[in-house]
C-alpha cells in the first residue's frame, strides 16, 4: 500500500531506542526525511547512521532533553532550516519511574509533567505554524495503554498521560480547519528496555524474577505475547499517512487486546 509519504519531513522525539527508533526507521522506510532528537547523543547518533544506511534518506540528529522548551524551540528552528520544514511531528519521552503514590516525591511530579506532557505542548507550539502554511500536518503523541487503563505502581503516568490526551483533543479541535490531525498511540506492554525496566522495579518488591513478570504481561492481552516496537511505530505511520485522513483527536492503543473497556 503506497502511503504517500515520500519527501515529507517526520521529526521524531525521544528516537535512540525503543519504540521511537523503530518510528523514526518506519518513517525512513516510506522515503521520509528524518529528524531524531534524544539525550544520550552516543546512542542517538549511532540510530541516525543506521537509518541513513539502510534507507537511504536525509537523516538529522540531535541532542537535548525534550523536557527544555528552549531547546526543543532550537531544534524545529533547526529541522526547518535543514530538511525545509515539519510536516509530522512523533513527541515522546522516556517515562516516569515506577511508584506508589505515597512513594512519590514534588520534584518527581514535576519532572514528568515536563518530560511528558509539557514536551508535547513545547513541540506543537513549535511546528504548528509551519504546518498551517502548508496547509497540511500531522502530530502524533507516543503514550501508553495507562491513558485508558491506570497500571499500578505507574501513578506519575497513568495521571501525567491522561493530561497529554486533553492536548490532543484540544489541538484535533482547533486546528482541524488547517488541515492539521493530532491523534495519540498509546502502546500496552511492548517490549522496550522501558518495559524490563519496570519489570525489574515489579520483580523487586514481589519477589518474582524479572522473567516471571515479563511473562505474566504477556498472558494477560488476548495474544499473549509482548508488542513489538514496530507494531507500535507502523501505526503510528498509517496514522500519519493519507490513509487515516479522517481520523483526528482519537487514541489508538497497540495492545494486543488488552484494555478491557468498550
Amino acid at each position: 500500500m503506497n502511503l504517500d509519504l515520500k519527501n515529507r519531513v517526520a521529526l521524531v522525539a525521544a528516537s535512540s531506542q525503543g519504540i521511537g527508533r523503530a518510528t523514526a526507521e518506519a518513517f525512513a522506510a516510506e522515503g521520509c526525511r528524518v529528524a531524531m532528537c534524544a539525550r544520550n547523543r552516543k546512542t542517538l547518533e549511532a540510530a541516525a547512521e543506521r537509518i541513513r544506511k539502510q534507507c537511504g534518506v536525509e537523516v538529522f540528529a540531535q541532542a537535548f532533553d525534550v523536557s527544555d522548551g528552549a531547546s526543543v524551540s532550537c531544534f524545529v528552528a533547526a529541522v526547518v532550516e535543514r530538511l525545509g520544514g515539519v510536516d509530522i511531528c512523533v513527541t515522546n519521552a522516556g517515562g516516569p519511574p515506577a511508584k506508589g503514590f505515597l512513594a512519590t516525591t514534588n520534584e518527581e511530579w514535576e519532572r514528568a509533567v515536563e518530560a511528558n506532557f509539557l514536551s508535547a505542548v513545547y513541540f506543537a507550539r513549535e511546528v504548528i505554524p509551519h504546518m498551517q502554511k502548508k496547509k497540511w500536518g500531522r502530530i502524533i503523541t507516543l503514550t501508553s495503554i495507562t491513558t485508558k487503563q491506570p497500571i499500578a505502581d505507574l501513578v506519575l503516568s497513568n495521571a501525567v498521560r491522561a493530561a497529554v490526551v486533553g492536548l490532543v483533543k484540544s489541538l484535533a479541535s482547533e486546528f482541524g480547519k488547517d488541515g492539521i490531525l493530532v491523534n495519540n498511540v498509546g502502546p500496552g506492554f511492548t517490549a522496550t528496555d522501558r518495559l524490563k525496566e519496570l519489570a525489574n522495579s515489579r520483580a523487586s518488591v514481589s519477589g518474582k524474577s524479572e522473567q516471571g513478570i515479563l511473562e505474566g504481561w504477556a498472558a494477560e492481552a488476548p495474544l499473549k505475547r509482548l508488542g513489538e516496537p514496530r507494531e507500535v511505530a507502523e501505526t503510528i505511520v498509517w496514522l500519519a499517512s493519507e490513509r487515516a485522513s479522517y481520523i483526528t483527536g482519537q487514541t489508538v492503543l497497540v495492545d494486543g487486546g488488552l484494555y478491557k473497556g468498550l
